[in-house]
């Protein structure tokens, strides 16, 4: 079928093992040898080199399980970077926005491209000019994944990981994509869980071909309308899109595991102000508002007694703004906490989130409409300075200063290279 006939066409672009070729960029003498990037607190692995896969070590393995293997075949261990990983993603998202249109980022290491109907029958040709300029602008790899739908795309984008081009674009005739979908799990379709899988299995459907052939009414009962929109996505008819997209989120979570036990009220409420800053901070960018906000603090699971508590608070109307959300959050702990209990993991979440643009008028509102002028302000300030001088550079003393008990395990960071100016790669010159 030709490009031409197509209504609509996505390209689903995804980095390939991010994590680990953000690592490489500035360390290519790991070209070649087997690499892993741990989650937050060294904890699991979350990002393999194909080397480290050739190897069987398994994704979202517990570091200390699989130790002997990384030690056995003398395999390259990385804690998380977030700050590098999140700048080399934003330099990744400005050299496709230099060729196309339309760009919405799906995650830190993937984007869909809508094409403009001017540009379909040049699909293929265009992703070759992306992959070809994300390489050279920031040194990632990237596979594109071309169809007609955003489903089929990131099933196109599976495809194409396995190919020497990086490029698939699924554009044969109907029979043709059967015959690719029988070959393919089910478990590879974009919104299949782990929990929906043995659901289809009890019925028998096993591959991307089972799902597309399933009977309507069968799906919208078991998988709910979304599921329904999953398989309308799989047989070539657009869904998932700006016009019927998803509900937006309703709720946002910053939450923690802390690098040591912490037993003081202080750190607690450091490291409740901190999320709070961060959920904020994300807040804004997403142009969304909260009307309350809940604060949890527990220890480990296997501390006797188990300790595991929960304070809400709601606000008079919704807002973004980073001391509403501390002061509360430092109010919370002040009620939950317990003396001489050793504190494994905290968190804030945010509900009720509601558009900016679409905020209820109030009559308490009126009367403090100047100040909140001035916090607004406040925020854009504050976000700009921390997005131009690297995040953190402007932050709340009640966050603390310096390293504390309740960071993170990073014992196996790289430096931040591009984002933190006392972290600069040094450059010599030698004879």
């Amino acid at each position: 079928m030709s490009s031409t006939s197509y209504k609509s066409l996505f390209l689903l672009i995804d980095c390939n093992n991010f994590y680990v070729s953000c690592e490489r960029l500035f360390r290519p003498d790991l070209i070649g040898k087997p690499v892993v990037v741990l989650s937050n607190n060294d904890g699991c692995i979350v990002s393999r080199s194909p080397e480290a896969k050739a190897l069987g070590i398994p994704m979202g393995a517990p570091e200390f399980q699989v130790r002997p293997l990384l030690k056995k075949y003398d395999i390259e261990v990385f804690s998380s970077n977030y700050e590098l990983y999140g700048d080399i993603s934003h330099r990744v998202m400005q050299a496709v926005s230099s060729i196309v249109d339309g760009l919405e980022q799906y995650s830190i290491d993937e984007c869909f491209v809508r094409l403009a109907p001017a540009h379909i029958p040049n699909a293929f040709e265009i992703a070759k000019s992306i992959r070809l300029r994300v390489q050279k602008w920031t040194g990632i790899t990237v596979s594109i994944g071309i169809a007609q739908t955003k489903t089929l795309a990131k099933l196109a984008n599976h495809i194409a990981k396995k190919n020497t081009s990086g490029i698939f674009f699924l554009n044969g005739t109907e029979a043709q994509h059967d015959n690719l979908f029988k070959k393919i799990p089910v478990s590879e379709v974009w919104g299949i869980g782990r929990h929906t899988l043995p659901k289809l299995e009890r019925f028998a459907i096993h591959t991307v071909y089972d799902l597309k052939k399933a009977d309507d009414t069968w799906v919208k009962s078991r998988l709910t309308i979304t599921g329904l929109r999953t398989v309308m996505e799989l047989r070539g008819i657009p869904c998932i899109d700006e016009d019927n997209a998803p509900v937006p989120r309703r709720t946002l979570v910053s939450s923690r595991s802390f690098g040591s036990k912490i037993f003081d009220i202080e750190s607690l409420q450091q490291a409740v102000s901190s999320f709070a800053s961060r959920a904020a901070e994300k807040l804004r960018h997403e142009k969304l508002l909260a009307g309350g906000i809940a604060v949890h603090i527990r220890t480990s699971r296997q501390h006797t007694p188990f300790v595991n508590e929960t304070v809400q608070q709601t606000f008079l109307y919704p807002t973004n703004n980073t001391e509403t959300f501390i002061k509360a959050a430092i109010s919370a702990v002040k009620v939950m906490y317990k003396s001489e209990t050793p504190y494994a993991k905290a968190g804030i979440m945010l509900f009720d989130l509601v558009s900016e643009t679409n905020v209820q008028g109030a009559l308490l509102t009126l009367g403090t409409q100047v100040e909140d002028k001035k916090r607004i302000a406040l925020m854009k300030s504050l976000d700009k300075i921390n997005a131009v001088h690297g995040r953190h550079t402007i932050h709340y003393a009640a966050e603390g200063l310096g390293e504390q008990d309740w960071h993170m395990k990073q014992k196996n960071r790289s430096p931040r290279l591009t984002t933190d100016w006392t972290e600069l790669a040094t450059a010599q010159c030698k004879k």
